[in-house]
């Protein structure tokens, strides 16, 4: 029934968010026509964007069962027909997000994002002071005191370490503003990192931030987690994340916790998590999965609580941590993040994680180059460049530890060696399901990022279908191949068409459930725009960016137009643009059933054989050229490529062939500028 009622929205097509949300409506009469909740009307829009809910009594954490046990619903948890009415459970409507951090103020000892997730918009966005110090966004200037034990290493020479490898220079050396910026640009990006005095002012009038290049500032205050489930979100999962590394980085003026404990940090960010929830009834937190299915059945948000540190559990024991998670209402957890733990191997891809790892352990690596052509930094790699480091003896036992209590394994950030492990232990509990909550599959990416160990192949998704899991695929700013059976022209690089191309190999391909992973806030930069000053289709070079924007048609009339996947609010038009572009969102409208019925699947009984995945396609990819090669196709004036014949009369211009008349008045190798004649 769930595909008909889909049919009958589409045909609203024109405002397809409406559409989608008369469609989970239907859903949820189909389930019982008493069964919805008492809170607010899904639809309902208050003026200013902001929650206008509350909860009943104003308390503290809700939803919690300290027993260890769920809260009771009716029907079964395994996806068994329902043994009072003997019909399987209704398919729940709506999208889910498996990966992001709305209370990461608190993260990194508090001193790296700026803004707060709750609060009137002016408060809780205010304007910040540019990263001058004080403020957020800025490392110190006196790094080094991260790299004291390597200092006291005989086999390690600093000195010559840092004339050879750009980023250990620029942060052992220069520190501070420099570091600061090193972190937060990339191609396309003006940076919202170190000193960005044009950027210190956020909404209504976004001049300065969010927009899809964030990194440093608020992106998912409460009116637009609000406004993401309004557009039909049903199920996320919030993550409480925090670096031990990138804290001590901070300026100690920077921090709300100065000792720097990753998990201190998860403590605040779990109240954070249950004190929402108290303020907003059509919100609440799943403690298993007939739980997370009655609250997403009638129109509200289920959230999952997770867990995402470097160092999880610290070095105490972490057996009575994790029951102390679990009372909490943790139901899922990554085992590593970044950098090699007590349970296993991280999959390095960020040179400045590589960095973080060297100052721990000392290592430098000559089997394999990824920090440099010939060496990394930190981790232990073998000649293909993948980290040796598996699954310990420690993580195995935790592994065995989240099953027995019937929590999600997220294999998210694991070195293929942790993966295997993984699937080896999940193998012999009758292929208890895993998930990777965020990332990219490498087959259909550029070159550069396929040799990244965290992309994840073929086979990894192979493993996770067996186990009947899914995978967040991430909303990024990259370059992808195109998909031949995606139906959509891969035109704008980095921006939806190019997520769209990701998206369809997904589905088509590899045949995995699929759904949303923003990592907002999560040291991540978002969708690009497809119009606008602001790094529309910039993923590839200037020259093709300008060519490819011109040419795009289609606005959603909203900011992701020009500001890109700048906040969670912007989700609902990313899917009506993915939608409008030629994508099929089915399966990312049944994305939070199939989290359920995932998470039923965990609960049990499962067959002691994996699922058959006989029926995946790794062709239809047609390789994107490098951007070099691209590149070199267009002309050329001074060393400089441009896009021809775009710009009218009276438009900026540098050079003669910019201009549909042929005629520019800029000064020589187009110094200075000048406009179209």
């Amino acid at each position: 029934m769930t595909d008909f009622y889909n049919e009958i929205a589409q045909s609203w097509s024109p405002i397809p968010r409406l559409a989608r949300g008369v469609a989970g409506l239907l859903v949820v009469l189909g389930v019982s026509l008493g069964g919805c909740s008492d809170g607010p009307d899904p639809t309902a829009t208050s003026a200013d964007g902001s929650s206008s809910s509350g909860s009943a009594d104003g308390s503290g954490p809700t939803g919690m069962a300290t027993d260890g046990g769920s809260t009771a619903v009716d029907g079964s948890s395994d996806g068994t027909p329902d043994t009072t009415t003997g019909e399987a459970p209704t398919p729940v409507w709506g999208w889910a997000d498996l990966h992001n951090h709305p209370f990461a103020e608190a993260a990194h000892g508090g001193g790296w994002v700026h803004g707060e997730h709750a609060g009137p918009m002016e408060q809780a966005l205010a304007s910040c002071d540019g990263g001058l110090p004080g403020d957020h966004a800025r490392v110190r200037s006196d790094l080094g005191v991260l790299f004291e034990q390597c200092e006291g290493d005989a086999s390690v020479d600093l000195g010559t370490l840092a004339d050879t490898i750009p980023v250990l220079n620029v942060l052992l050396l220069l520190g501070g503003t420099p570091a600061s910026e090193l972190i937060g640009r990339i191609e396309g990006s003006e940076g919202d990192t170190g000193l960005h005095l044009e950027r210190t002012e956020g909404p209504p009038s976004f001049e300065g931030w969010p927009r899809w290049d964030t990194i440093a500032h608020q992106q998912t205050w409460e009116g637009w987690i609000e406004q993401s489930w309004q557009d039909g979100l049903r199920l996320t999962v919030f993550s409480a994340v925090s670096n031990g590394w990138l804290c001590r980085a901070l300026p100690e003026a920077n921090l709300d916790r100065p000792q720097c404990d990753e998990m201190d940090d998860v403590q605040v960010q779990l109240q954070m998590a249950h004190d929402f929830v108290a303020a907003h009834d059509w919100a609440e937190i799943a403690l298993s999965a007939a739980h997370a299915r009655q609250i997403a059945s009638e129109g509200r948000l289920a959230i999952v609580l997770s867990v995402e540190v470097s160092q999880l559990f610290g070095e105490d024991d972490w057996e009575p941590q994790l029951d102390a998670l679990y009372d909490q209402g943790v139901r899922t957890l990554q085992l590593v993040h970044q950098l090699d733990n007590r349970f296993g191997g991280a999959a390095p891809h960020n040179a400045i994680f590589h960095v973080a790892q060297f100052t721990a352990n000392c290592h430098v690596d000559t089997d394999c180059g990824i920090t440099t052509a010939d060496l990394t930094l930190g981790f232990d790699v073998d000649a293909q460049c993948r980290n040796v480091q598996g699954l310990t003896a420690e993580g195995e036992a935790l592994l065995d530890a989240m099953i027995d209590r019937t929590m999600l394994i997220d294999i998210a950030h694991m070195s293929e060696a942790s993966v295997q492990g993984v699937l080896d232990r999940v193998s012999q509990r009758d292929w208890y399901p895993i998930y990777a909550s965020h990332g990219h599959l490498r087959e259909i990416l550029m070159p550069q990022q396929q040799a990244q160990e965290k992309t994840s192949p073929a086979w990894v998704i192979e493993g996770i279908r067996q186990t009947g899991g899914m995978f967040g695929l991430r909303t990024g700013a990259e370059q992808i191949s195109s998909y031949s059976a995606s139906g959509v022209d891969n035109s704008c690089h980095g921006s939806v068409r190019s997520f769209a191309q990701h998206y369809a190999y997904a589905t088509q391909g590899l045949k995995v459930d699929v759904a949303l992973a923003t990592d907002f806030n999560g040291f991540i930069q978002q969708t690009r725009p497809r119009f606008g000053p602001h790094g529309a289709c910039s993923a590839g070079f200037p020259a093709e960016a300008t060519c490819q924007a011109h040419a795009q048609q289609g606005p959603t009339g909203t900011d992701l137009d020009e500001l890109g996947l700048a906040h969670q609010g912007l989700i609902g038009p990313l899917l009506d643009d993915l939608q409008a572009v030629g994508a099929e969102l089915g399966p990312m409208e049944g994305s939070a059933e199939a989290f359920i019925r995932m998470w039923e699947r965990a609960e049990g009984p499962r067959d002691a054989t994996p699922l058959p995945t006989d029926d995946l396609e790794l062709g239809g990819i047609e390789p994107l050229a490098p951007a070099d090669e691209r590149e070199a196709e267009y002309p050329s004036v001074c060393g400089t490529t441009f896009c021809p014949g775009i710009l009218e009369t009276g438009e900026s211009c540098r050079f003669d062939d910019e201009c549909i008349s042929g005629q520019c008045s800029s000064g020589p190798c187009g110094i200075p500028n000048g406009s179209c004649q």
